[in-house]
């Protein structure tokens, strides 16, 4: 007899609490970096990421899949692994569970982000407020220097910082970053690829492979490839003081963030089940 498949109510609350892991660890991670000093460098930060998702998968995975990334859900939706009519569900559950994470890093962390405005001489929701801003959505480029910086925010110094990247150039990073993510997920999770790793081993390959993107995508776009990472604890920042201050130039929270993700997502997706999966035995390709 065999099992039957959990319910869409229970894998969307599986996706909720995945995706709110994930956020509450790597946001978390982020705070105290950004706040604290606690980590020494971008790669401490990018190996706890890479934690919180393998911690994520193996947390949820048996129940709903542990997508905890619409760019994900989408893309396995358009290459048909995965339920059309459950996506929305899905993308909802996970929006959620990153909300939630970052309401709960708030409610922790507020003191640490008032002192950082104040030392930066910023008022929350107007110009700068970014340097903590970063600590939930995310800008392109990070403003991290900004906020770890001696002295007062500068305005000046800041639209020297923005140069640096443009609009374009981040959502080609966030198409590449995640199209590299997609290829590595379908990869190890395909049961007939002779070399993915042993049964309960893709998690630690997938969080590997996330921890090495944010090491090289971090200083370019805080590296997304996760519209829920991003757009969920957005929102809660917009929400909690910071309005529009949130927003990094104007429609680029959508380009950058949501399309740019989505659409790497199913092109490494599509990458691999088209071109790079190995045939099956028997088969001539």
């Amino acid at each position: 007899m065999g099992v039957e498949e959990p319910s869409l109510a229970k894998r969307c609350a599986a996706e909720f609490a995945g995706t709110g892991l994930l956020i509450f660890l790597g946001l978390g991670v982020v705070m105290t970096s950004v706040l604290t000093g606690a980590q020494s460098g971008l790669w401490q930060v990018a190996v706890v990421w890479g934690a919180a998702v393998t911690l994520a998968i193996y947390a949820v995975g048996g129940v709903s899949g542990a997508h905890i990334n619409p760019a994900i859900t989408v893309a396995l939706a358009t290459w048909g692994r995965f339920p059309r009519r459950e996506v929305v569900p899905y993308a909802l559950a996970q929006v959620a569970g990153a909300f939630v994470a970052a309401a709960l890093l708030f409610v922790l962390f507020n003191p640490y982000l008032k002192e950082r405005e104040r030392t930066k001489g910023v008022e929350r929701g107007g110009p700068g407020s970014e340097v903590t801003a970063m600590c939930f959505g995310e800008f392109f480029p990070s403003p991290g220097p900004l906020s770890n910086s001696e002295g007062p925010y500068s305005l000046d110094e800041h639209a020297r910082l923005n140069a640096l990247v443009s609009e374009p150039s981040a959502f080609l990073a966030e198409v590449l970053g995640t199209m590299v993510l997609a290829v590595v997920v379908t990869a190890v999770t395909d049961g007939r690829n002779p070399n993915s790793p042993r049964a309960g081993m893709a998690p630690a390959f997938i969080g590997l492979a996330v921890a090495a993107l944010v090491s090289i995508f971090g200083p370019l776009t805080q590296a997304c490839f996760n519209p829920a990472r991003d757009v969920g604890p957005r929102v809660f920042t917009m929400l909690a003081g910071w309005g529009t201050a949130a927003l990094p130039r104007g429609a680029g929270v959508v380009t950058v963030y949501v399309l740019a993700p989505t659409l790497g997502a199913i092109l490494g997706t599509g990458l691999y089940l088209r071109v790079l999966k190995p045939a099956e035995a028997g088969t001539i390709e």
